[in-house]
Order: structure tokens, then C-alpha cells, then sequence
């Protein structure tokens, strides 16, 4: 992840989840409450409170059990929930800008006309807040937008009109309309200051602002528009949909931006020689498990995992962000392409033992099974995130064999130091690390052509452990599969999270190769007998799970986490999966899927332009609030 994209990532700490319509409703009640009981004067605290409730309160309600309704009838998307927390917020602009100017009036000058100007102001500022917000959520024009969006500034108007008295002005209706519609001896003091004049004021400044607010987005829609082809409140309202709410309008944003690619889908399969059942299976889609959350592929590795008969292990493949799944959907695809796979491999009782290979900073652990291999490369204790597609490939290409048809080519990810560099650690074709992940591949390749096979035993185990994605432990836990041939143990580890903490890797490679254990253990139906249990050759890596993600853009194994408990933990799963050796037949086999991808360079991009839009956009706003003020001001002093 780029610093770029780690900055795109970080914005989601401002998004929280909307509460249920009728906390909002409810805590609005009180809000009002407390303002009557500020700012009216019965002589009575509870006759304060509900004409609080009343003239503040009301228009809340109505707003928030009216919006959601007639927004959708128009063909809008604004749920309950949102149309309440927006109506309360709403409320709560009108409470400040009326108490302020309460404050100045008290300390200045300003008589009563001037609070009633700020009440005119402030209901146009809720309304132009409102529009602003449909307008994003809803994706209408600023014509159908502005009708659940003027809900809330029509309630409150129609109650002042009312209780104003206004209607005597205008010398219409006889006497029951003058009872329903001109009840000013029911109302506050003072608000016989408003004449038909100020509803007319209104309903300018409104249009003012509904233009100022067009004006704005248009012109921060212009850049993803040209560049793009995308509009910015797409990607706001399904940003804010997916953690707010966990919507899948952002899916639907993403769509728009996908390119079509074809890829590999590697599946290593272990079964039971006994009984022929699944043990554990290695599945190896090149595809990144990403943007964030559960949006597109970002919990691929469950997904697979879940797919799997035996214990699923799903690494991370050699693929940046450019290869992120569009949808969720696209995972079905995946999983039919690895199921494809699954179906047609041949199995062999017989595997090579564990080779390594290294070339400058990039370390591979190789292992051939049944005309495949399976390689884990690692740039540890080098600081080194995503390797990409390209290298991936020629790196795979130049491992294949004659012998060795397919090549699971899985990044170990397990070193990084989060996005507190400059280099965000990007393995790109050209690079000095890619050339030596490629010659790392080709040596190892080469070996295990040459090396023999032998029988072929394996043992897993795992742990869901107690730690949770905001742990930066997805919902895999941690698995461990200890492959034995000729008496040589290899350990490979997969933690289901996004790269490690620098130095990590290396103590966990080092304690589990460090370690001795005594087992028996019944080869075969024969005898019991102890063996040494120690483990020669390990490796670990993780899923790179964008579930760890939605709220915080660095959260590496490791960083929340105690080192040795986690150190302590692999160890005992270790020596579980050595006591669960037995012997297995092993197959490897390759399918290809045609999914939609970002595509390259899209995500950069709009990270690029998010991030712009999040600098540039506050500056701007405040030049607009400032120019509207500014009109709005003009307009009172002619009017």
C-alpha cells in the first residue's frame, strides 16, 4: 500500500456507523427540549421545554420520518437511519446559529430582528446542508433533490408562518382558517416581529444557496469526471454507505472503474492416503484481496478458505491493487475457477524435499509435488509490500520446468514498516528486487528438478485465537502445515493478516527451527517409535486480509498485538502439526478465471484524487460558505 493509498485508507476514521432512526429522533426531542427551556420565557420550565420541543423538535420529526419516504419515492437511496442522524444534525446548525446570536445580541446592539434574520439564515443553511447530502446519497438532480431536501426548512417555516401570525397580513380566509393558520396568541413572544416578507427572504436565500451548493459539487466532480469518467459523490456515497452502514454501493462504484483480466488459479491439494480425504489444500488465486473491508476480494482469504474440504490455506499471491476485485461477486468466479482446478489433479504419494534459493535481498522456499511447485519468496528482513503482477509472472515463467507444469508462486508479505517510509516497498518489473525474486525462482526451479522424491508426509494445525481484525488478525487465525519427505521437516506458517512488523518473521522462523520435540508416532500400521520433531525449514505468511483494514490503514501483524504470545502460539501449533503427520498424496494444478479488476494504475488514481479532493475540498468549501454568507448578507441589508 502507497502512502497515497494509505492516506485514502486513513479517511474511514472519520466515518461511523449511523445510529437507529429513533435514538436520533429521541436524542433530538431532548435537544430541543434544553433549547426551549434556554431560550423561551412561559414561567414555566415545562411550558419552556415544550415549546422547545414544538418550534425546534418538530421539524426534526417530520424530517427524519418523511425524508427517507419521499426521497425514495423520487428515486433516492437515503435510509431512516441517515435521514434521522441528518435531520438531527440539521437541528442541532439551527441550535448553535440561533444561540450565538443570542450571545451577540445580548452583548451588542443587534435587537430582536437580527435573531430572527440569523433563524431566516439558519434555515436556509439547513436546507442548503440537506441538498448537499441527497444530492451525494441520492445521485438526483438538483431539482428532484431539492424536494426531501426542503422538508425540514419547510416544516420549520409553516410553524412560524403560522404562529407569527402572518395570515392577518394577508387578509385572507375567514374564521377557521384564521383559527388553524393564525394562531400568533399561542406563540412565543416576538415572533410577531416576522412579516410575509421574511418567507419571501427565505425562499431567496434558499434558491442562493441551492446554487452555491451546485456550484460546489460541480466543480470538485470536474477532475473524476475528465480523468476518471467517474462522478466523486458515486464514490462518497458508497464510501461513506460501506462503513457507515455496510452497503455495497461502493461495489457498484468500483464497477465503473474495472478492467477485464485473466488469472491464474494454482490449487496444491494434500490428501489422506487411506482414505483418499482432503487434508489441506493451498489455493492461490493472482489476484490482490483488496481495496478494504469486505469490499471486492478484501476477505478473499475466508472466502477460499471456507471453499476447501481439507484445511484451506490462502497466501498471498504476487499481485498489487491494480488487481483488486471490483465486487464481491467476483469471488464466485475465483471459486469455480479453483474448484476447476481442484477436480482434474493427479495425485502422487512422493514430493522432493524443501529447497532454498536466494538472490539478493529476495529468499525462496521451494518444494516440488507431483509435476508442480510450490515456491514462497520473502525479502525479510528487507522492508517490501506488494509484488507486482508482472514480476510475479516472469518469476513463475522462469521457475517452470518441463517437469514442473504448474508453480505456485505465493509473497510471504511479511515484512513491512507500515507507511512510515518513503519507499512504500513495491516490488515493480524493472526493479533491482524483481530481478532478484526472478533469479531466486529460476535457481530454485532448477533445483528441484534435479532433487529425488521421496514419500510424502503432512500435519496441520490452527488456531482461530482470540484476536480480532481491528488486532490485525483476521478470521483464519493462524494456520501451520509441516511437510516432512526423507526425514527433513519444512514448516510453513499463514497468519491470516497484512504483512508483519520488521523482525518478526525472523524470530518466528528462528524459534520454530530452534525447537526440539519428542513424539511418537506409528508409520504405516508399524510400531510406535520416537523421532526427533524439530523442524528444519520454515517460512511464514500472511493472507494480506483487507478485513484488518476498515479503519485503520496500517495494521500489520504484530503492531497490536504481543510479539511473544504470538511467537508462543505458532510454536504449540507447530508441535501440533508434527504430531499430526501422517501420510498424504499431493496434486497441483492450474486453472485461469476472467474477472474485472481496478485495472492499472486506477488505484492510484483515485486515491490520488480522493486525497486531493479531501485538501483542496475543505479550502474550497470555506471559500463558498464565506461567498454565500456574504450574498446572504447583501440581501438583508436591500431587502
Amino acid at each position: 500500500m502507497t502512502r497515497t493509498q494509505g492516506d485514502l485508507a486513513e479517511l474511514s476514521r472519520f466515518i461511523f456507523r449511523a445510529p437507529s432512526w429513533y435514538a436520533s429522533v429521541a436524542f433530538s426531542l431532548v435537544i430541543a427540549a434544553l433549547m426551549g427551556i434556554a431560550a423561551f420565557d412561559t414561567q414555566y420550565l415545562l411550558g419552556d421545554a415544550w415549546q422547545g420541543i414544538f418550534f425546534v423538535g418538530v421539524p426534526t420529526v417530520l424530517a427524519s420520518v418523511l425524508t427517507p419516504y419521499v426521497d425514495q419515492r423520487v428515486g433516492g437511496q437515503l435510509t431512516p437511519n441517515r435521514a434521522s442522524l441528518l435531520a438531527l444534525f440539521c437541528e442541532l446548525v439551527v441550535v448553535v446559529i440561533l444561540t450565538s446570536a443570542g450571545a451577540l445580541s445580548a452583548l451588542t446592539t443587534f435587537d430582536q430582528r437580527f435573531i430572527f434574520d440569523t433563524l431566516i439564515a439558519s434555515l436556509a443553511s439547513v436546507f442548503a446542508i440537506r441538498l448537499l447530502v441527497v444530492m451525494a446519497i441520492s445521485r438526483k438532480s438538483l431539482l428532484i433533490a431539492a424536494i426531501p431536501a426542503s422538508i425540514q426548512t419547510v416544516a420549520g417555516g409553516v410553524l412560524l408562518f403560522v404562529y407569527s401570525g402572518t395570515l392577518t397580513y394577508l387578509e385572507i380566509g375567514g374564521p377557521i382558517v384564521s383559527s388553524f393558520f393564525a394562531r400568533s396568541d399561542h406563540a412565543p413572544e416576538g415572533f410577531s416581529e416576522i412579516a410575509p416578507s421574511d418567507f419571501v427572504l427565505l425562499a431567496g436565500i434558499c434558491v442562493v444557496y441551492a446554487v452555491a451548493v451546485w456550484l460546489f459539487l460541480l466543480v470538485i466532480d470536474r477532475p473524476w469526471q475528465n480523468s476518471l469518467g467517474v462522478s466523486v459523490l458515486d464514490f462518497i456515497r458508497g464510501f461513506v454507505g460501506h462503513i457507515a452502514e455496510g452497503t455495497r454501493e461502493l461495489e457498484d462504484f468500483f464497477e465503473q472503474l474495472g478492467e477485464q483480466a485473466i488469472v491464474p488459479v494454482t490449487v496444491l491439494s494434500f490428501r489422506r492416503k487411506r482414505d483418499h480425504t482432503e487434508k489441506a489444500r493451498f489455493v492461490l488465486p493472482m489476484i490482490h484481496p483488496g481495496p478494504m473491508g469486505e469490499i471486492g476480494g478484501g476477505n478473499l482469504p475466508k472466502r477460499v478458505a471456507q471453499n476447501t474440504d481439507g484445511l484451506g490455506f490462502p497466501p498471498h499471491a504476487t499481485a498489487g491493487h491494480d488487481f483488486n476485485l471490483v465486487t464481491e461477486r467476483e469471488v464466485d468466479t475465483v471459486i469455480d475457477a479453483a474448484d476447476r482446478a481442484y477436480e482434474s489433479i493427479e495425485y502422487d504419494s512422493n514430493a522432493s524435499p524443501s529447497v532454498q534459493a536466494t538472490a539478493g535481498e529476495a529468499s525462496i522456499i521451494g518444494q516440488s509435488f507431483s509435476g508442480g511447485a510450490l515456491l514462497v519468496g520473502s525479502y525479510s528482513p528487507a522492508f517490501v509490500d506488494d509484488i507486482a503482477y508482472a514480476v510475479g509472472l516472469s518469476a513463475a515463467a522462469h521457475a517452470q520446468r518441463d517437469s514442473l507444469d504448474s508453480i505456485m508462486l505465493v509473497d510471504a508479505h511479511n515484512c513491512n514498516n507500515g507507511l512510515s517510509g518513503l519507499d512504500p516497498g513495491h516490488v515493480t518489473p524493472g526493479s533491482r528486487r524483481s530481478l532478484s525474486l526472478i533469479d531466486a525462482a529460476n535457481t530454485a526451479g532448477a533445483k528441484l528438478v534435479d532433487a529425488r522424491t521421496h514419500s510424502l508426509w503432512l500435519g496441520v494445525a490452527w488456531d482461530r485465537t482470540e484476536w480480532r481484525p481491528q488486532d490485525g488478525i483476521g478470521p483464519l487465525g493462524v494456520r501451520v502445515a509441516v511437510v516432512e519427505v526423507a526425514e527433513q521437516r519444512t514448516a510453513y506458517v499463514l497468519i491470516d493478516g497484512n504483512n508483519m512488523d520488521p523482525g518478526l518473521r525472523d524470530r518466528i522462523v528462528g524459534t520454530i527451527t530452534g525447537q526440539t520435540q519428542r513424539v511418537a508416532f506409528a508409520a504405516d500400521g508399524g510400531d510406535g517409535r520416537s523421532i526427533d520433531a524439530a523442524i528444519d525449514t520454515a517460512e511464514v505468511m500472511t493472507t494480506d486480509t483487507h478485513v484488518v483494514n476498515t479503519v485503520k490503514a496500517e495494521n500489520q501483524v504484530g503492531s497490536e498485538i504481543p510479539h511473544d504470545a504470538l511467537v508462543n502460539l505458532i510454536v504449540r501449533l507447530t508441535e501440533a502439526a508434527v504430531d499430526d503427520l501422517e501420510p498424504v498424496e499431493a496434486g497441483m494444478n492450474t486453472e485461469h478465471a476472467t474477472v474485472t479488476v481496478f485495472g492499472n494504475d486506477r488505484t492510484e488514481t483515485l486515491a490520488s484524487h480522493a486525497n486531493a479532493m479531501t485538501s483542496m475540498g475543505s479550502a474550497l468549501a470555506g471559500t463558498f460558505i464565506l461567498a454565500v454568507i456574504a450574498v446572504s448578507a447583501l440581501i438583508f441589508f436591500f431587502a
